[in-house]
């Protein structure tokens, strides 16, 4: 794998951080703004949305600038907004500090999946991007743990004047290895056909609404994992940490073995990898009460979730060959995070209009279900489509 493919996962290893660290902080949050733990979740949710929003606003760019220099921009703008979240007086500010550094995510990871499938042979694509994204899962062995035990230990603002640290150096590793560019001309048309020509396939919707209900089941879950592990299963704060780690690990495991997968068999992939997803959310539900399965469940856990996220966007990227490859990566990453602002509210409903904080996981792993189904409708209809196709050919 070439040198530019780990300077895009540094920046991944930035923005995973800063994405997931607020987990681990949410009672620290909430005791300091004033606010309920469930309104501190919606810190998450904020977030989401801002990929969300910045995928449609930030796309056209990719076409006209260099990568290189929008891959630079994009952390430019995730470190000032992790500095405004470390200086945020209130909740409201705090929250348009989030959505602002939520901006440069899906663009960042989008035209970063690209740059890394351009970069390698064909039969390495996906693992290429699983490569990138194995930033995310760094940051959640490493980043995440480290960033939950900093604000437990001097206040979680402390927690994101690191993160800033860490976009700091990101730049500066991205304008040293990934190689210079010029915006080409197919980019610069690509991005002339809008959304429109990319969101004007049924495959791609199908493809995107697939990774939205996905990742719905697994920020419903992972949204409120501290509270979970301190208040059904009866550990210390302290002990989250550890735990995340954990689940850290799990990430790392899932996301290689994902992309491997995806390389060589990737609709089965895509298959077996929502099917792991819900069996262990709903496994997870029993495994709470008690503390050594719980460990376990949450290890598992990291795998399953992120077994999806290269075969999931490897998908995407070929359901929109010939109709803007970078904007449909983008759209992906944004549909991931629709999928966590979606999980995260439906998680913090759970808790608070009922049935309660340890059905959250059983709720959580009931929608991945819901994204096999879709992903099942879209390969019988693509392969409807290729079959209709090759019957037409002898009479052309």
């Amino acid at each position: 794998m070439p040198l530019a493919l780990y300077a895009l996962t540094a920046g991944a290893f930035g923005i995973g951080v800063t994405e997931f660290v607020i987990m681990g902080l949410l009672l620290e949050v909430s005791a300091d703004l004033g606010v309920s733990i469930s309104a501190a979740g919606l810190l998450i949710s904020g977030y989401a949305l801002g990929v969300v929003i910045g995928a449609p606003l930030l796309g056209a760019i990719a076409g006209k600038w260099s990568k290189k220099t929008l891959l630079m921009s994009l952390m430019g703008v995730f470190t000032i907004g992790n500095l405004a979240c470390a200086l945020a007086p209130d909740y409201w500010t705090l929250m348009a500090a989030r959505v602002l550094t939520a901006f440069a995510h899906a663009s960042f990871f989008g035209v970063g999946s690209v740059v890394a499938t351009s970069l390698v042979a064909p039969n390495k694509k996906a693992s290429a991007i699983a490569v990138m994204f194995t930033g995310l899962t760094v940051a959640n062995i490493l980043g995440v743990p480290f960033g939950t035990w900093l604000g437990q230990a001097y206040g979680w603002r402390s927690t994101f004047f690191a993160v800033t640290l860490i976009g700091i150096v990101a730049l500066a590793v991205i304008a040293a290895l990934v190689p210079r560019d010029k915006a080409a001309t197919g980019d610069q048309e690509e991005a002339s056909q809008g959304v429109a020509a990319v969101l004007g396939r049924r495959a791609v919707l199908l493809g995107l609404l697939t990774t939205v209900l996905s990742w719905v089941g697994v920020f419903a879950g992972f949204t409120y994992v501290a509270p979970i592990l301190t208040e059904i299963t009866g550990f210390s704060e302290a002990a989250v940490s550890p735990i995340l780690l954990v689940f850290g690990g799990g990430l790392v495991v899932g996301n290689l073995l994902g992309g491997w997968l995806a390389d060589r068999h990737l609709l089965p992939t895509v298959i077996g990898s929502l099917l792991a997803l819900s069996a262990v959310l709903l496994a997870m539900t029993a495994a709470i009460h008690q503390p050594v399965l719980a460990v376990i469940a949450i290890g598992l856990f990291g795998a399953a979730a992120f077994a999806t996220v290269a075969p999931l966007q490897m998908w995407v990227l070929q359901k929109a060959e010939g109709a803007g490859q970078g904007l449909a990566s983008s759209f992906n990453i944004a549909a991931f995070n629709l999928g966590n602002a979606i999980g995260a509210w439906l998680g913090g409903a759970v808790i608070d209009h009922g049935p309660g904080l340890g059905a959250v996981t059983f709720v959580a792993g009931l929608v991945p279900l819901a994204a096999l189904a879709v992903a099942i409708f879209a390969i019988r209809l693509d392969r409807r489509n290729a079959e209709a196709a090759a019957l037409a050919c002898p009479a052309e």
